[in-house]
């Protein structure tokens, strides 16, 4: 972990031990990555409540962080991509450009760990891949974090725009 990734204020996962995480508690209350993990709390909720752009955004910029060829760069990359994805979808209804996001996305997420940071990998995955070939897939699916599928709160939404 680089200091730049610290951050102490994030509590530790809810009912699971993903990876990113460990119960020694040493850095980041146990995260390799805080502010990864922040990141991840934020941007899937945003994502959860149909705030598709600003869920991007912050995976976009915690993925900034990292270095190419690390598990942490290709998984924000591939969240960045899933997120632009539903955007071109349900806003624009471009289900062309919604595919071939999602295509690089699961090239991105392809080996990272099914538990990263708390999402379920799997699930993503599976979704896109459905979703390619019917877009509709995507109505009311939710991504799960530490077994739930949280909603955005003003705190959020607070923090996607202090990005900017």
């Amino acid at each position: 972990m680089t200091e730049h990734t610290r951050d102490d204020s994030i509590s530790p996962p809810i009912g699971t031990n993903p990876t990113g995480w460990t119960d020694s508690g040493l850095t980041s209350n146990g995260w390799e990555h805080g502010t990864l993990r922040r990141a991840v709390i934020h941007g899937v909720r945003l994502y959860n409540s149909g705030e598709f752009h600003e869920s991007h955004d912050c995976f976009e910029a915690e993925w900034y962080n990292y270095g190419r060829g690390t598990a942490e760069s290709a998984f924000l990359h591939g969240m960045v991509q899933v997120a632009a994805g539903a955007y071109k979808h349900f806003d624009f209804t471009n289900d062309d450009g919604m595919r071939s996001l999602f295509h690089t996305a699961l090239q991105y997420l392809k080996g990272v760990p099914t538990d990263f940071y708390g999402i379920d990998l799997d699930d993503v995955r599976q979704t896109l891949e459905d979703a390619i070939d019917d877009p509709t897939t995507l109505h009311g699916w939710r991504i799960k974090l530490d077994d739930a599928h949280p909603e955005a709160s003003t705190r959020d939404m607070e923090y996607a725009e202090q990005l900017e």
